[in-house]
């Protein structure tokens, strides 16, 4: 019985959810890398803003059914992180980011991947960062950012304009991107440099 409510609370609706963006993520890659260049944009478009929604909706569907868990709360972010670091660097691949927005693309991934082992270290102090409306500000309009550059190459007459969108919003998430991590920064040296030991 014990067994059986616990693999309930694991499939439940948001934590599958979950799940379903990280398989996502290989098949972004794929579409990317082995159909045609029109066909492989417009699949990994739909891939990837389905599963963009789930990031919204896995988090709504766990707190109006009460069904929020630590294994949610620690994919949930690593989720995010997969879907938004393999759709840079497939863009990156293919060519279409390229010149200075390659830099906006290097500050995203390193900004997530210091975020993480900030967070990894405050956790071990059990201090926790809130998420600020700006952090989720910055996650929309990375999240529109790729899903116009991924859209752009194949959207005909409208790609110059596409293309542009997507590189002035990308730049937009950058900048927002190192100032949430701030946050984390400060956080993190504020309490390293205290007088309190580690637990």
């Amino acid at each position: 019985m014990l067994h059986s409510a616990a693999r309930a609370d694991v499939l439940n609706i948001p934590n599958c959810l979950t799940f379903a963006r990280i398989l996502a993520v290989p098949a972004l890659v794929l579409a990317l890398h082995y159909l045609e260049p029109a066909t492989a944009h417009w699949t990994a478009l739909t891939i990837f803003v389905l599963a963009s929604v789930t990031d919204w909706l896995d988090g709504y569907l766990a707190r109006i059914w009460s069904q929020q868990s630590l294994l949610g709360a620690m994919l949930d972010p690593i989720a995010d992180k997969l879907l938004v670091g393999a759709t840079l660097m497939m863009l990156i691949a293919d060519g279409t980011l390229s010149g200075t927005a390659v830099f906006a693309a290097i500050i995203i991934l390193c900004r997530e991947i210091l975020v993480s082992g900030l967070r990894e270290f405050l956790a071990g102090l059990q201090v926790r960062v809130l998420v600020t409306q700006l952090a989720k500000l910055k996650t929309f309009l990375q999240m529109l950012a790729l899903a116009l550059l991924l859209a752009g190459p194949a959207s005909g007459d409208f790609a110059p304009v596409t293309m542009q969108a997507g590189h002035v919003l990308l730049w937009v998430a950058a900048v927002l991107t190192l100032w949430t991590g701030s946050d984390y920064l400060r956080a993190a040296i504020r309490h390293a440099t205290s007088n309190q030991k580690p637990s």
